[in-house]
């Protein structure tokens, strides 16, 4: 299915062959009884429904009008007050909440940080899933007109509603860090793909957010500018990435020039959209390789 292909910027690109399952399948929108609304409002001039699809034995959502964040608390007697906020990819037009979300936040939590999965609000795709697939393949066709992503000169104006989300997430985890449990000063942020577009928007955009470290897992890595404030950044990518691995690394060359702390693992494969698929390619370790760092930093327990 040519358009399961095209969502590629943050879900199933060189997904795993032993993953079954291409194709997408329309669900009930699953129960979120933890999901917390984040109180920015329903996303403007949005008509179509949020709608959820599994696909690659795992679920996904898009037409996303409301934000909302959904906390996956350690045992107290493993947490180490540290937390990270949790933002899925999808190219802003679906999430893949299940692989680059809650899989990512319970494995997070069982390193004894606390974590949050961030469904932030999206750009409207059509409500049916004939028409979904219609438009993702138009849009990605020869034929169609070039698309601007996010850059740091224009992602304060391109994704205001998301940071908007993301801003809230942060006041929210701040406002309820002693029940939580929370450093206030010890949250971070984990994007995937268009995840990591958008957290690299909050560190350089956010204002109050301030993320304290911050990780891009398969996002652009070009050059932008560094974060007034030392945010220390974990960035991961595989070398046969389709979307992001061939335009140099001025992201990493930033953070060096600006001596910011940076780790940079690049994978031989992988491709895009890895997250918590286990294959058979080094990039499966990311999620290893990110905890230690987050040891060595101080953040995650063993």
């Amino acid at each position: 299915m040519v358009a399961a292909v095209l969502l590629g910027l943050g879900t199933a690109t060189a997904t795993p062959a032993q993953v079954p399952d291409e194709k997408m399948v329309p669900i009930a929108i699953p129960d979120q009884p933890t999901a917390i609304l984040l109180g920015t409002g329903p996303l403007p001039d949005a008509t179509a429904p949020e709608v959820w699809h599994r696909q690659y034995q795992r679920v996904f959502a898009r037409n996303v009008t409301v934000a909302t964040l959904t906390p996956f608390l350690p045992n107290p007697q493993k947490a180490t007050g540290a937390a990270v906020i949790v933002a899925p990819g999808g190219g802003f037009r679906t999430l893949s909440m299940e692989n680059e979300g809650w899989d990512v936040a319970r494995a997070l939590a069982d390193k004894g940080v606390a974590a949050f999965v961030l469904k932030y609000r999206l750009v409207q795709t059509p409500a049916d899933m004939p028409g979904f697939e219609r438009s993702m393949t138009e849009m990605f066709s020869a034929t169609a007109q070039p698309r601007t992503r996010p850059t740091s000169d224009n992602a304060k104006a391109m994704l205001a509603p998301q940071l908007a989300d993301a801003r809230a997430a942060f006041a929210l985890i701040r406002r309820r860090a002693p029940e939580w449990k929370v450093d206030p000063d010890r949250i971070g942020m984990l994007g995937f793909s268009a995840g990591a577009m958008l957290t690299m928007a909050t560190a350089l955009h956010g204002e109050d957010a301030r993320p304290a470290f911050i990780g891009n897992i398969y996002g652009p890595i070009d050059a932008m500018p560094t974060p007034a404030q030392s945010t220390p950044l974990f960035v991961a990518l595989a070398a046969d990435d389709p979307f992001f691995a061939n335009s140099g690394q001025g992201l990493i060359d930033a953070w060096r020039k600006a001596k910011q702390p940076v780790e940079f693992h690049l994978y031989e494969q992988g491709g895009h959209g890895f997250g918590m698929y286990q294959k058979t390619t080094t990039s499966t370790g990311w999620f290893g390789d990110y905890v230690r760092w987050l040891q060595m930093r101080g953040f995650a327990g063993t």
